[in-house]
């Protein structure tokens, strides 16, 4: 969500921005925050078809939240990851 603050994306932009998804995975979670009413889908009837996605007005009030998780969860990604890793070598 934080990537369509600054306006609308592309699908194959939002795809190579975000490290590590799949195809599927990033088509399922955009499908669900368009069912939610938080994203966009705009079809234009191009060959082959041009498709942007954008945060809807309710999606811009969520945004500043998620930033924040987003913000807090790189600030502490050192530490989650350490804890997992003594968790899963406790077996």
């Amino acid at each position: 969500m934080s990537l369509l603050l600054d306006g609308p994306r592309r699908y194959s932009d939002l795809r190579r921005v975000i490290d590590g998804i799949s195809p599927r995975m990033l088509t399922l979670t955009l499908r669900g925050l368009e069912r939610d009413g938080l994203v966009l889908r705009k079809v234009t009837p191009t060959t082959p078809p041009k498709v942007d996605y954008s945060l809807t007005q309710v999606g811009r009030t969520l945004s500043g939240q998620v930033s924040e998780l987003i913000g807090w969860a790189e600030q502490h990604y050192a530490y989650i990851s350490d804890s997992r890793r003594r968790y899963d070598e406790k077996g």
